[in-house]
């Protein structure tokens, strides 16, 4: 943990396996801790979020600016974000 940053204990589920190689990194002093781990992941994971909207901000605007609704709708589709049928 960095000195004098403010942090909140949490609890979150992960999936056994995962978890099992977490901490055979921290075991192998690859990762400082669970904790250390998941806190680099989720910190590497926001940069991440943070870059593609940068980027896709920027091709918007090169392309002229927010999606259609039919834009939208074919993007949903193509990533498998959109309402799924109920099976």
């Amino acid at each position: 943990m960095v000195i004098g940053m403010a942090t909140r204990k949490i609890t979150i589920t992960l999936d056994e396996t995962q978890l099992d190689q977490i901490r055979s990194l921290v075991e192998a002093g690859t990762a400082p801790s669970v904790s250390g781990f998941v806190q680099h992941a989720v910190s590497v994971a926001l940069d991440d979020v943070a870059g593609w909207g940068a980027m896709l901000a920027e091709a918007l605007r090169q392309t002229g600016g927010a999606l259609s609704n039919d834009e939208r709708a074919w993007a949903d589709d193509v990533l498998g974000t959109g309402a799924r049928p109920a099976a």
